[in-house]
């Protein structure tokens, strides 16, 4: 639904929409949850981590965050191994076999989509250019498209190995606007950043004028993983949409545009 309604902009004013693709299209929760269960198996039934899947996941997201500011050059599956290295370090567990860290560092592959997501691409391919701009490495995201995304076609595709910074950093998105110009023939006005993480995307968004819309995922008030609430980025956010799934944003750009036939 429409949720800044000053905004005087339509579903059906825009040409592309670019994706955060970890969060809004496949569910990395679910993914490394599963992949954290030889850690979850070491920890002491007393120990809040080993029931508590939103704070575990939480707590690998900081640690990951902080790496991404501190780290931007390193890829994606070598940061996520590292990540994984940190928590059990902070954890004080005995350290895992290489074997162990390179599998999780490899995993993305095997994150699913949401339910709804391939479904709702295909649906809304038929209206706009689908872009990526994600913070991940380019066998990390093959393997994505060979399995959770198998089937899907983007008109383009920006990742931060290309890049070279992981967002926030305006500078991705600044790759986002100059490339789908030179690439696309497609202005920054005529783009709706389409996203879960308010943290990771939204407040840059805003910050650069950028339309949005949020993919809440059931997540009315905060931002899952990321550890973001929605109050916490009061007045740093201002996406003009908010759907609670992919399909649900389809379904309304299908009626947008039906209307003005």
């Amino acid at each position: 639904m429409k949720v800044r309604t000053e905004d005087a902009k339509d579903l059906s004013d825009f040409k592309l929409l670019s994706f955060d693709c970890f969060g809004t299209l496949v569910d990395w929760e679910s993914g490394i949850y599963h992949e954290l269960q030889l850690l979850r198996g070491r920890l002491p039934a007393s120990h809040p981590l080993k029931s508590d899947r939103a704070l575990l996941i939480q707590r690998f997201n900081e640690i990951e965050i902080g790496l991404c500011a501190s780290q931007p050059g390193l890829q994606y599956s070598s940061l996520l191994a590292e990540t994984y290295l940190r928590l059990v370090e902070e954890l004080s567990l005995p350290a895992p076999p290489q074997s162990e860290v390179d599998a999780l560092g490899a995993s993305v592959g095997r994150w699913p989509a949401f339910p709804d997501t391939v479904e709702a691409l295909h649906r809304l391919q038929k209206h706009y250019k689908l872009v990526i701009l994600s913070n991940i490495d380019h066998k990390s995201f093959q393997a994505t498209l060979g399995g959770a995304l198998a089937g899907v076609t983007f008109d383009a595709i920006y990742i931060a190995e290309d890049i070279g910074s992981y967002k926030p950093d305006l500078e991705n998105f600044h790759y986002l606007f100059e490339h789908v110009k030179k690439e696309l023939g497609v202005e920054k006005e005529k783009i709706l950043h389409t996203a879960h993480g308010l943290r990771s995307d939204h407040v840059p968004a805003k910050e650069l004028g950028l339309s949005s819309t949020w993919i809440a995922r059931g997540d009315r008030d905060g931002d899952g993983g990321e550890g973001t609430t929605l109050e916490a980025v009061q007045g740093k956010v201002a996406f003009t949409w908010q759907f609670d799934s992919l399909g649900e944003m389809a379904e309304n750009v299908e009626g947008d545009f039906g209307g003005k036939k």
